[in-house]
């Protein structure tokens, strides 16, 4: 048993202060809203001056310290590894825009960290895919090399929009949530059917006006890319993706 006592404690519905959290088995036992006495044989360690959170949960990490989650299939593992100590407990590995094997890569990347779960790590969460399908008036740190559109046929390049959809399908369980510009031609199409095999789509990458950000949450867009960043943002006419976010 192990008690941390005197901190701030950072519950869903209030905080605590000079509380006491119990720990029995690697599981919360019980939550005091004073310091208590030490039990019978159990660690325990003054923490006052100090704040506990919950562990954070994040959505969008390319990589940590010099590691990014597209360099291998073992990319994603030792990301998980490093981020306990910056308070992740749990993320979504994300990619950029990139090739259908690297993307592929990443996914069996993913898939053998959440089956293989390592003691003292970040729990691996489905990829968020910062896709291909974004616009390239909008790509900011994107490689516009490897952007393309939807069920597109004879794209130029070496790869076309239907082949990264081809490696999505494939490997569904390991794809969470997809930014996506659903101004592109298909733009629409793909939300309803990302949103129909149980991804979450996200809004990036976009010049998409008002309405067209509106049609995509209408078709089950529910997420958004670092809002305002690399967006239509909005103005005294025209309230663009920003707009129909904050609204919505």
């Amino acid at each position: 048993m192990i008690v941390f006592a005197g901190a701030v404690l950072v519950l869903p519905d209030r905080v605590i202060n000079g509380g006491s959290l119990v720990i029995s088995d690697g599981r919360i036992q019980s939550i005091h809203d004073r310091a208590i006495d030490r039990p019978a044989g159990a660690t325990y360690l003054d923490l006052a001056g100090h704040v506990i959170v919950p562990g954070f949960i994040d959505v969008h990490v390319h990589g940590v310290e010099g590691v990014d989650v597209l360099d291998d299939e073992q990319a994603v593992a030792r990301v998980a590894a490093i981020l306990p100590k910056y308070g992740v407990t749990a993320f979504c590995p994300t990619s950029l825009a990139c090739t259908p094997d690297k993307l592929s890569a990443l996914l069996a990347g993913v898939t053998a960290a959440r089956s293989t779960h390592t003691r003292g790590s970040a729990r691996v969460l489905p990829a968020h895919l910062e896709s291909n399908f974004i616009n390239p008036e909008f790509n900011g740190a994107q490689p516009v090399a490897c952007l393309r559109l939807p069920r597109a046929s004879g794209a130029s390049g070496a790869f076309t929009g239907d082949d990264i959809l081809g490696v999505i399908a494939r490997q569904r369980a390991s794809v969470g949530i997809v930014t996506l510009a659903p101004e592109l031609p298909g733009g629409i199409d793909l939300v309803l059917d990302l949103v129909k095999h149980g991804h979450r789509v996200s809004l990036g990458h976009t010049g998409a006006t008002y309405d067209e950000a509106r049609a995509a949450i209408d078709a089950g867009a529910r997420h958004a890319t670092h809002l305002f960043n690399r967006m239509s943002l909005m103005s005294s006419r025209a309230p663009g993706v920003a707009g129909a976010v904050l609204e919505s």
